[in-house]
């Protein structure tokens, strides 16, 4: 290891240590030291026995096939839950000697009860947000003010890096320029991410950059990867070893052309437990220290007795997840890990992913681009923004058509801009509308080729962002946006709108779309566009026709996080006709969709400030690097 590289690692941890005292939202009283120490002590000596049981049961499992099912029951789900239940129980009661106070666990052992960390103010705006299911609306329904927050005491308690997220949780990364937030957000380090490195048995990460001797330290020698990286200028899928226990694939891309740009992580442990984790984060130390960056993920127990497999799911969270690891070549990898050093790993086909884990209480909506071309219904409704539409639609969002039709207003925040035309926009705004393809593409192309720009917002840094950003214009290297676009005679200037970071003054990585409907007419009716508020049509006043969707009367809206930019390379285009639609993908990307219920779930959602500020035209300039002289002398030395 350089010294370069000891000093960041040294940083990091310090670094760590300050965060996770300055976070909690409540803090540890000096009281309970002497129980505490007590109950830190027990909790390693209970993780230690978890562990050896764990190891020991999967060992006999290997030496003895017939006995895999009935080592399946006991361990690891049975044995992990019910000692994670007896510790928190535990926990619980010396907290209740502690504070005097009626804790209520009920008699529970559920896990997502326990584990989320909550300030007791925030659960019910988060509980959708993070799209948690109805178990965990139970920590709202405690009978008193004080057991609630007893609770939320106990939940503080646990760091960071030892809670486990059953309903999935939704946050900004961790940085070092904004400590703390001044939204107030809970946040994510790598660290946190992944837990104690000793507890993973086998990871499959992806990013479009990677640092591997910087994210090599984060986990144990012994612990065998699999990490998706970019492909070289052939775009052939190759495999290779690359380090003790690592193995680096690439997928394939057609001419060279694309990028592999999904960030994402499949974090088995030893108690049986998968961590399924999107970000929009690259596996390098800026992206994680300098920058804001977005982390989901979510907690799945395995099942007690693997379910078989299903040929009829294509379109659940797993089985699109399958066809992701198959589409970025996990597949000869896996082959490769099984075939040599380790024979034992948890996931020994690509098929196990979804019978093996219980992804029941997974409510959010995958949606990944596929680098190529995709021609037929059935490969088209798969990636993309049709994939997108098919979510919209699945979640029960779709704006409709007609009198009762509901607009959409798209705010879609990210760090690199694309060419852009009148038809794409409205194009991918049709799909995001959960509107079908297929009536976008039976519309006459010149009909199509004429339609004005949509209500969409694209959310980059002002040139005036980034020079008063915390690191300045030498912060801005992974924002992009080039000159001839910005000056193109065609280029949608009055879409953009200013990127501002709710936590402060640093820029944002993350990849993001807050979409929120308002009634409005379809944009290809033609007669007597509404106005003004007093002219639009209520669903209440008007019932829509007979082929319209209605739409939930809760969602106001959704929102996507993901790698995904706003660019046709991430999402594709469409073309073909109605009967044999096209779409051609350049990236690999990969997010996840899910419903906005009101305003303040959107508050809580958005990374960035809103409303957005509208660029002025003539004085506002989004930020170039071409553009930057301090960026290229900083790049340059």
């Amino acid at each position: 290891m350089d010294e370069d590289l000891e000093r960041a690692l040294a940083l990091s941890l310090q670094e760590s240590q300050v965060n996770a005292s300055s976070s909690r939202a409540i803090s540890i009283s000096d009281s309970e030291d002497d129980d505490d120490d007590r109950f830190q002590s027990e909790l390693l000596q209970a993780i230690q026995a978890s562990k050896t049981e764990s190891s020991r049961a999967t060992t006999q499992s290997v030496h003895n096939p017939e006995s895999i099912s009935q080592s399946a029951r006991s361990t690891p789900a049975a044995s992990f839950l019910s000692e994670r239940a007896q510790m928190e129980k535990e926990r619980l009661q010396r907290l209740k000697r502690v504070h005097g106070q009626n804790t209520d666990d009920g008699g529970r052992i559920s896990p997502p009860a326990k584990r989320q960390r909550i300030p007791s103010s925030e659960i019910h705006a988060n509980s959708r947000a993070n799209l948690a299911s109805a178990s965990s609306s139970s920590i709202l329904s405690s009978s008193s003010a004080s057991s609630r927050s007893a609770s939320t005491t106990a939940i503080n308690h646990i760091p960071t890096s030892e809670q486990l997220f059953w309903n999935g949780e939704l946050r900004p990364t961790a940085n070092k320029h904004c400590q703390p937030r001044q939204d107030g957000k809970s946040t994510f380090r790598l660290t946190e991410v992944l837990g104690l490195k000793s507890d993973i048995s086998f990871a499959i990460i992806a990013s479009y950059a990677t640092s591997i001797s910087w994210i090599y330290e984060f986990f144990a020698p012994s612990t065998p990867v699999i990490i998706v990286a970019q492909s070289d200028q052939s775009g052939q899928p190759t495999i290779k070893n690359i380090l003790p226990n690592w193995v680096m694939t690439v997928p394939f891309l057609r001419n060279g052309r694309g990028c592999q740009h999904m960030k994402f992580m499949l974090l088995f442990y030893k108690t049986g437990r998968l961590r399924v984790v999107i970000s929009t984060a690259n596996l390098v130390d800026h992206d994680w220290r300098d920058i804001e960056n977005a982390v989901w993920l979510q907690d799945l127990p395995p099942r007690s007795d693997p379910i078989s497999h299903d040929l009829k799911a294509i379109d659940d969270f797993p089985s699109i997840m399958q066809n992701v690891l198959r589409a970025v070549n996990i597949r000869p990898a896996l082959a490769n890990m099984l075939a040599n050093d380790h024979p034992n790993l948890p996931l020994q086909t690509i098929g196990d992913l979804r019978m093996k884990w219980d992804w029941s209480k997974v409510k959010v909506k995958l949606v990944p681009s596929i680098a190529g071309k995709h021609e037929g219904w059935p490969d088209v409704v798969v990636t993309g923004h049709t994939r997108l539409m098919k979510a919209v639609r699945d979640m029960g969002l779709r704006t409709g058509k007609g009198k009762a039709a509901k607009d959409l207003v798209i705010e879609s925040q990210g760090s690199s801009i694309g060419t852009y035309s009148t038809q794409w926009i409205n194009e991918f705004y049709w799909s995001a509308r959960g509107e079908s393809a297929e009536d976008w593409l039976d519309e006459p192309k010149s009909k199509r080729a004429k339609l004005s720009w949509p209500p969409v917002k694209i959310v980059f840094p002002s040139l005036k962002t980034v020079h008063d950003s915390v690191l300045g214009e030498q912060g801005g290297g992974t924002m992009f946006c080039r000159t001839n676009q910005w000056e193109a005679s065609k280029f949608p200037r009055e879409l953009f709108h200013d990127s501002n970071s709710t936590g402060g003054r640093v820029l944002m990585h993350t990849k993001m779309i807050i979409a929120t409907y308002r009634p409005k007419k379809s944009i290809f009716e033609t007669s007597n566009q509404s106005k003004g508020k007093g002219n639009e049509s209520s669903d209440s006043e008007t019932e829509p026709e007979s082929d319209d969707i209605e739409i939930q009367d809760d969602p106001i809206g959704w929102a996507y996080v993901g790698s995904h930019n706003f660019t046709p390379s991430a999402w594709g285009t469409l073309s073909g006709s109605g009967f044999n639609p096209v779409l051609n993908v350049v990236n690999y990307e990969l997010g996840i969709v899910f419903p906005l219920y009101n305003a303040k779930d959107v508050e809580s959602v958005s990374c960035f400030k809103r409303p957005a500020r509208k660029y002025v035209s003539g004085q506002d300039r989004p930020w170039i690097q071409e553009e930057s002289q301090l960026l290229r002398q900083s790049q340059q030395s």
